[in-house]
């Protein structure tokens, strides 16, 4: 049966928000900000992946994410332990089977949810696996890289009416990894952003955010949060499919910078933390 709360009205908007569950890893809120410090001190040609993982991204084609995506959904978790523990024995980073796995995984349950193919529920139980694989991966995803010296600190805001936060969970084991002092994140609502700014000292507020009829109160939210901010430096960014080749929604919402690929936003939002430190 179809589940009544995405007909009409304000449902409509809940049904986009629930399209950005499926996007949630590389849309949401300045996905992964800092983009790893080894970067910063490698040659140029160090951001091509390394062999296993591009050997791993080449194993991971649509057929494991829907074969990973069917697991997760009939709740066979020693089947889907099996998968990802065939994909470490390959020396496959746990990075690639974030951003390769999991994220295609979690697109696919939203469009699978608004195409009436999974209820709610379903979606809901197999997003909460995926959960706890990501938890279950953290320590050995935050070996792989060495954490940056000088810890930033990073406020995710979760946009009201979200469903799911499967997408911030992700991005703050990746903030953590680069050394980024991570607040708020899953449970961070947009109208306590202002207060959490006012009390402690914050480099980047991110906001998330699924639809256009949370625009207004998105404006609103960033210049409280401006008003209110201890950092007078503070930058806002914002991450969401709504951004995607629309800059002019950027400015005209008040944010300094936001975008859809999580690998790009960290480079920018780290770019923009230190160009506003350089220049005071």
């Amino acid at each position: 049966m179809r589940d009544d709360s995405r007909r009409g009205g304000p449902a409509a908007g809940r049904r986009v928000d629930v399209q950005a569950l499926a996007r949630t890893i590389d849309d949401d809120v300045i996905p992964r900000l800092a983009l790893r410090h080894r970067q910063e001190a490698a040659p140029a040609d160090s951001n091509q992946p390394a062999p296993a993982a591009r050997s791993c991204v080449a194993m991971l084609g649509e057929r494991e994410v829907r074969t990973y995506t069917k697991l997760v959904l009939d709740g066979a978790d020693a089947q889907a332990a099996s998968m990802l523990d065939a994909l470490r024995a390959r020396g496959c980073p746990v990075e690639t089977i974030f951003l390769n796995l999991l994220q295609p995984a979690a697109r696919m349950l939203g469009e699978l949810w608004c195409d009436d193919r999974i209820d709610f529920a379903q979606c809901t139980l197999a997003v909460g696996r995926m959960q706890r694989v990501m938890r279950e991966l953290s320590q050995a995803f935050a070996a792989e890289t060495e954490p940056a010296a000088r810890a930033h600190r990073a406020l995710f805001v979760q946009a009201c009416g979200e469903q799911h936060g499967f997408g911030l969970s992700m991005l703050a084991e990746f903030f953590r990894r680069a050394g980024w002092d991570v607040v708020g994140a899953v449970g961070g609502a947009a109208g306590e952003a202002a207060e959490r700014v006012r009390r402690e000292w914050i480099d980047v507020v991110g906001f998330s955010v699924g639809s256009e009829v949370q625009l207004e109160r998105l404006r609103s939210a960033i210049a409280g949060v401006r008003a209110a901010s201890q950092n007078p430096r503070v930058v806002v960014m914002l991450g969401g499919p709504l951004f995607a080749g629309r800059p002019e929604l950027l400015a005209a919402c008040g944010a300094d910078g936001g975008a859809v690929d999580a690998n790009q936003a960290l480079l920018q939002a780290a770019r923009l933390v230190a160009e506003r430190n350089a220049s005071h």
